[in-house]
């Protein structure tokens, strides 16, 4: 057992609102919860002239994983697997934890997060404040570290726990492939030739890919990954030194792009200081990793803005000129 430590186009748009509201009758959650997505498309054509990044970081918490979350909640509320007395239990790099124990705490559940002792202080405070209990994971063993301690855990004490397991949850690709596509598909008119999302858990860029390439299947899928096992990224997962998350397909992305931190980091500050959008490290990777797209005449690049920028702030590369 790991160590671990505890501390205290109209019709697309038809399709996703139906998908999200029909749940609205029977579930406790908050109406947060039933307000992630329909995040604005922002043009950074002062970056690359068509270049697009998907405002992520607008949804209620703070990120993308508001998405699954939701839905992942939403499901296992109506299929009658979380019901009252049980604590929601997961393993989180911190966004999806964050998103997890705003609307479960909200919901009246307990929820436990299990984290790496490295995930910044602004996660770490913001799951305290949102009322999640945290159990520290060895820093060095990353976020496959901390899917150890909650598969212990939930094994250990299945009367306890729910445990959501966010990497295998079909409920957080499906959160995508409703949602995220049809709003990327509608904001660009139908002319998006690229879609660049990083990879952790796989959901987002396997429901949106999936859904994009049915609505046209010339659209390129881009996954975005650390270029080693031991990076800065927080919420990305180096997949060939990883464990595999079930619900991600390797095979399915038409390429995959290895972005070193350093360079992510320096992209930050530019989003920030030519565009004046503040996004998070994993940001800087996709849009990074775009470029070389945009760099076409006619290409129409999508990349995912997952977090809000200042759930960093206090990293060393942000506290620097």
């Amino acid at each position: 057992m790991a160590n671990y430590a505890l501390h205290g186009p109209d019709s697309a748009m038809d399709q996703s609102d139906a998908f999200f509201n029909k749940h609205r009758a029977t579930s406790s959650l908050p109406p947060s919860a039933f307000n992630v997505g329909n995040t604005p498309l922002l043009k950074l054509d002062r970056i690359s002239k068509n270049l697009f990044g998907k405002a992520e970081f607008l949804n209620p918490t703070g990120s993308v994983k508001d998405r699954a979350a939701a839905n992942m909640l939403k499901q296992a509320i109506e299929s009658g697997q979380l019901v009252e007395g049980k604590e929601i239990l997961d393993s989180s790099s911190g966004n999806t934890g964050i998103s997890l124990a705003a609307f479960g705490t909200a919901a009246g559940y307990k929820v436990t997060i299990v984290l790496p002792s490295s995930a910044s202080i602004e996660r770490q405070r913001l799951l305290n404040l949102y009322g999640a209990r945290i159990v520290f994971s060895d820093p060095m063993e990353g976020s496959d570290g901390a899917i150890i301690v909650a598969r212990d855990l939930a094994s250990e004490a299945p009367e306890r726990y729910f445990y959501i397991d966010q990497y295998s949850n079909d409920a957080n690709w499906q959160a995508h492939y409703y949602g995220t596509s049809e709003e990327i598909w509608r904001q660009t008119s139908g002319m998006i030739t690229h879609f660049v999302s990083g990879v952790g858990t796989g959901g987002t860029i396997m429901g949106t890919g999936k859904r994009l390439r049915e609505l046209n299947p010339k659209v390129k899928i881009i996954a975005v990954e650390p270029s080693g096992p031991f990076h800065g990224l927080e919420g990305l997962k180096h997949i060939e030194s990883s464990i595999k998350p079930r619900i991600f397909e390797p095979n399915f992305p038409d390429e995959t792009v290895y972005v070193e931190t350093e360079k992510a980091q320096e992209m930050v500050k530019r989003l920030a200081r030519e565009q004046g959008v503040f996004a998070g490290t994993s940001s800087g990777a996709t849009v990074l990793a775009s470029l070389k797209y945009a760099a076409h005449e006619y290409s129409h690049v999508v990349a995912i803005l997952a977090d809000q920028g200042s759930r960093y702030l206090s990293e060393k590369y942000l506290q620097e000129q």
